[in-house]
């Protein structure tokens, strides 16, 4: 059981490591690492090159989170091993082994994590977030408060703990990938969308 759980969560890190943005860019002739924030996230590479390509970073860091938890359930169903699935995409993605253990902040992968495991909420968390972009044009800050009203809403509609706590804890995480952010904020320096 332990040697399936470490097997299940170095597929799931390994999936969620794979840098979409870095390679998007890349069919777009440029370094995303040289541009705007410097990060490989969706919202860099909208900033930098455009709808098209911030949209197709997006869906695949999406579907590697939601293909990741998806695994697990093929894998038994076992809702440990899926958490751990989980996290593990989300973890790559944020410190990926082929970008040495640096990565994008964990937003677009968690949510396809969330829409995975609990649709329900991920649909309320999306609504919130479009909204909080809608009026605040800043996608940092509906990132991290959406993050946090998942856990929330995981409380709140009484899922099994492991659960609720994983995703406060991914909530936290995804806080600290955006400690950046929050200073340009509280200088005025971060970029709108």
């Amino acid at each position: 059981m332990i040697t399936m759980i470490a097997v299940m969560m170095v597929i799931g890190y390994l999936l969620g490591a794979i840098p979409f943005g870095l390679l998007i860019a890349k069919i777009w002739k440029i370094d995303i690492r040289k541009y705007g924030s410097c990060n490989i996230g969706a919202t860099n590479v909208f900033r930098t090159l455009g709808l098209v390509p911030g949209t197709i970073t997006f869906a695949l860091d999406f579907l590697k989170g939601m293909l990741a938890v998806y695994i697990g359930y093929w894998a038994g169903g076992n809702p440990f091993i899926v958490l751990l699935m989980g996290v593990a995409a989300i973890f790559g993605h944020m410190f990926s082994v082929f970008m040495g253990f640096k990565g994008g902040k964990g937003a677009a992968t968690g949510l396809g994590v969330l829409a995975a495991f609990a649709p329900e909420i991920f649909i309320v968390t999306m609504i919130s977030a479009a909204m909080l972009i809608y009026a605040t044009r800043y996608v940092s800050v509906a990132s991290i408060i959406s993050s946090f009203a998942a856990a929330i809403m995981m409380f709140i509609l009484h899922k099994p703990l492991p659960f609720t706590i994983t995703t406060f804890m991914v909530a936290l995480f995804i806080l600290y990938r955006h400690v950046p952010n929050i200073k340009r904020l509280l200088k005025g320096e971060e970029p709108r969308i």
